[in-house]
């Protein structure tokens, strides 16, 4: 039977002990993408949208997400976060476009950042969401996945990138 790391010997959660754990740099790579029609593209491109600058709202937004990981997903670890880089672009699509959202996320420490970079790619694409909802719901998220992770002594994750 498996012995799982969030689990103590009576059978119930715990945060995993990182004490011996080597510190290490370490990146992670996180992406996912909000499709959007060509009238909410025009706006956010023109600036229009009654709300603000989307782009620079979903980017504070995507920050202040990996900053806070650990107050939002249980077993997380706080760590001190040494950059947090996020970056958008635009793929056409027929009649729709995607926005496609990168988050790297950096560290010096004991345990990584793949969650952080996650929750920050998650939080941008939400908030482009509730920015443009009044021009149109049907918006759709995701997928959402780690593009990269390396450090740590599980050692470097790079999976093919399906969006682009």
């Amino acid at each position: 039977m498996p012995e799982f790391t969030h689990f103590n010997k009576q059978g119930r959660a715990q945060m995993v002990d990182i004490t011996e754990k080597k510190e290490s740099h370490r990146l992670a790579v996180a992406k996912t993408s909000v499709l959007v029609n060509e009238h909410i593209y025009q706006q956010i491109h023109d600036q229009s949208i009654k709300k603000g600058d989307v782009l620079a709202v979903a980017q504070v937004a995507g920050i202040m997400a990996a900053k806070q990981t650990a107050a939002l997903i249980p077993m997380c670890h706080p760590i001190p976060i040494s950059g947090v880089d996020i970056a958008f672009d635009w793929v056409s699509e027929a009649s729709d476009y995607r926005l496609v959202i990168t988050v790297s996320v950096k560290t010096k420490g004991s345990t990584g950042v793949e969650m952080e970079a996650l929750t920050a790619a998650s939080a941008c694409a939400l908030t482009v969401y509730d920015m443009c909802k009044a021009v149109d719901k049907g918006m759709v998220i995701g997928p959402t996945y780690l593009v990269e992770k390396s450090g740590g002594k599980n050692g470097d994750f790079r999976r093919s990138d399906p969006i682009r």
